[in-house]
């Protein structure tokens, strides 16, 4: 008979894509365009361009997100994490109206969009770049906000984008996430295919990072 106290024990998905994603996520956040940024080394036009990014990835994401919202699983699709619109809001002050004729996506996050556009109509696939973006927003966004409104002087009416009004308690929140995606209908061959996109999503911000970083070089 066997020893149930020999038994592994069972790694949620949460965890496998904690671990899993570690190298990649470090590799995105120390690029020499992060790194400028929250040092206060660039100009408030690389933060903007970053936003328009931004704009072009959650409106993709997002609209994979209505399409897997009615299918078995789709609790993961939670309006509060909604951040196309608030971009919307922060680049209309930032730049003006008419900031999507003023501003451009670049050709990295074009493939991103097409990416995501293919795979985030799939449980797995919105899973993987959901928890990549959203809970990176939850747990960074108070630190970069604070970041912009120090160096950059970025006001408030701009920062929408890190505002979660609903979400009183981000660490609840936050641990509530983790256990919908913990309790998703995925097979354990859809659950690796969820870790292996999370590792494609934090290599395709990577590519962002290393444009925006070309185009937007430190303050001397």
């Amino acid at each position: 008979m066997t020893n149930p106290a020999a038994l592994p024990t069972p790694v949620t998905l949460s965890a496998r894509l904690r671990a899993g994603t570690q190298d990649q996520h470090r590799r995105a956040e120390s690029t020499p365009f992060i790194t400028a940024l929250m040092g206060g080394d660039l100009h408030v036009e690389a933060y903007t361009d970053l936003a328009v990014q931004h704009h072009a990835l959650y409106t993709a994401l997002e609209a994979g997100g209505r399409a897997v919202a009615g299918a078995p699983g789709g609790s993961i699709v939670m309006p509060e994490l909604v951040r196309a619109a608030a971009i919307d809001t922060d680049l209309t002050h930032l730049v003006g109206p008419d900031w999507r004729d003023r501003t451009r996506v670049l050709p990295s996050t074009t493939r991103y969009v097409t990416h995501l556009r293919r795979v985030a109509v799939t449980l797995p696939g919105f899973v993987a770049h959901a928890y990549t973006r959203y809970l990176g927003d939850l747990s960074g966004g108070l630190a970069v906000r604070a970041m912009l409104r120090r160096h950059y002087q970025v006001p408030d009416e701009a920062l929408h984008f890190y505002s979660f009004p609903t979400v009183t308690a981000p660490k609840v929140f936050k641990d509530g996430y983790r256990a919908r995606i913990d309790s998703l209908p995925l097979t354990p061959l859809e659950q690796d295919q969820v870790v292996a996109e999370a590792q494609v999503a934090f290599d395709h911000n990577t590519a962002v990072f290393t444009e925006l970083g070309d185009r937007h070089l430190p303050r001397s």
